[in-house]
């Protein structure tokens, strides 16, 4: 991966040179990564993007042209761009696995750095786990609307920048889809690729019926004819069927075919094209289609009994149509002098927006295999389902549910990808995470995965993170 190091916005330099000169170099942070809404108005997220940020912190450091930059813009003394040519990250990085399924409020990513290292990294990682989260979230409604569908990729031409078009790519595989357009995507991840063919080749020929039958030539193993290009069921599918029967007749053995649209009523073409292509004896023909879908189309078209089987996902899905952004935040929740660990907190007049102090963990609970709550609780916390275990709500505590023992399982969500700098994580194949992500998904119940108007899960802070999060408030109430 190159080196994207400068990737961070100018304010994180001039902290970490006012930090260096304060004397602050040396002293150790804590920063929390999570977010505060979930997107798309749903009820929950999938997590993605930590591979991305393991590359960049693998790769941190500043080059000799990155130090003459720095130093051309006037701002930096040159003991600080000393200090930054040979800094690598030499922190501690906790963090939920990639395709974990998480909610506002909790705990995801927790950074034990230096000062210096720790400000360093905010606006990368930021980026990263806010846009592939995103994306990956979108692709996981699409699948949960369309579970059993083939489901393809196509929006690299409408993506923001080619970064984003490629680690989008990913992160909807690890949402559920099955493959790709982009070859590059491809290439980098092991990704299936999946395309048909372009309205282009059909107008380049003398007629349709001639541009069908060279292109299911040159390509049996998929051969998907796309039919709307002049008149969809009177001139294209009775030529791709014409097509597909005179070859098979010849010998010809075809891997996939079928048909795709790309405009028009969808449901109404797909279900006289499915009549007409089993009377034509061709019942394993697929229909495809394309054309701005997401997934509260799809749902519609499945209500409206479309016959639709494979769904080409772009513009909407690569662009997040409905949700533009992921409020992901990072915030200072401690320091560290020594041993001693001096919680943080930041307080607003929005309750949402204060955070929660200290040094932290984060537990799932089940029951019947399914997510019951999740729990912040203080590093040196532990908790075991041979324990009756008490949940209660973060504004209001007498609102409480007791979970007796074993009736419960309890998970930590939150594993090391780095220790001092040092990677111990052992990163899963892009397969392992979309299995494991698929397996995430199946522990959420139905009312969260509903498209409008979801259940939202409770996230509960442990009685002694309560208490102190209500300590603090009260000494800075007092204090102002």
């Amino acid at each position: 991966m190159e080196n994207l190091t400068l990737l961070t916005d100018l304010y994180q330099l001039t902290m970490m040179q006012g930090y260096y000169f304060a004397g602050k170099s040396k002293q150790t942070a804590v920063f929390d990564r999570f977010y505060r809404k979930n997107p798309y108005n749903g009820g929950y997220t999938v997590f993605a993007g930590l591979a991305h940020v393991i590359d960049y912190l693998k790769n941190l450091s500043f080059s000799a042209d990155d130090i003459d930059y720095l130093r051309s813009l006037g701002i930096f003394k040159e003991e600080f761009l000393i200090y930054l040519s040979t800094l690598h990250f030499t922190g501690d990085i906790w963090s939920v696995p990639e395709g974990s399924v998480v909610f506002p409020g909790e705990l995801l990513v927790r950074v034990k750095a230096n000062f210096m290292e720790a400000q360093l990294i905010e606006t990368a990682l930021s980026m990263f786990l806010n846009h592939e989260s995103l994306i990956c979230t979108k692709a996981s409604r699409i699948r949960t609307v369309a579970p059993n569908d083939n489901l393809m990729e196509f929006g690299l031409r409408r993506a923001h920048g080619s970064a984003a078009g490629i680690y989008g790519a990913r992160a909807t595989i690890i949402g559920g889809f099955d493959a790709t357009s982009n070859v590059i995507a491809g290439k980098m991840f092991d990704i299936p690729v999946a395309g048909t063919m372009a309205h282009s080749w059909v107008m380049s020929f003398s007629s349709e019926l001639e541009a069908f039958r060279e292109y299911a030539k040159q390509y049996p193993s998929n051969a998907i004819l796309l039919v709307d290009t002049y008149n969809t069921l009177r001139s294209g599918l009775p030529h791709a069927i014409s097509v597909f029967k005179e070859l098979m007749s010849e010998g010809v053995q075809f891997g996939k075919y079928g048909i795709r649209f790309d405009s028009g009523d969808l449901a109404y073409l797909s279900k006289e094209s499915r009549k007409m292509l089993d009377q034509a004896g061709l019942k394993e023909a697929i229909i495809s289609a394309s054309n701005d879908l997401d997934e509260n189309i799809i749902l519609d078209l499945k209500m409206q009994g479309a016959k639709i089987t494979s769904w080409g996902v772009g513009t909407k899905l690569i662009t997040s149509a409905g949700s533009s952004a992921l409020g992901g935040v990072y915030k200072l929740s401690a320091e560290c002098d020594g041993d001693k660990v001096i919680p943080k907190i930041k307080v607003s007049d929005n309750a949402e927006k204060i955070t929660n102090p200290g040094i932290k963990k984060l537990f799932r609970v089940y029951q019947e295999g399914r997510i019951k709550a999740d729990l912040i609780t203080l590093e040196d916390e532990i908790f075991s389902s041979n324990d009756d275990l008490v949940l209660a709500d973060e504004t209001h505590r007498w609102k409480k549910t007791v979970l007796r023992k074993g009736s419960y399982t309890i998970r930590e969500m939150l594993v090391p990808i780095f220790e001092q700098g040092k990677m111990v994580y052992e990163e899963p194949s892009l397969t392992a995470i979309k299995t494991y992500a698929q397996s995430e998904m199946a522990t959420l119940w139905d009312e969260f995965r509903r498209l409008t108007n979801p259940d939202q899960m409770k996230v509960d802070l442990s009685d002694k993170l309560a208490s102190l999060k209500k300590e603090l408030l009260h000494e800075i109430r007092n204090e102002g």
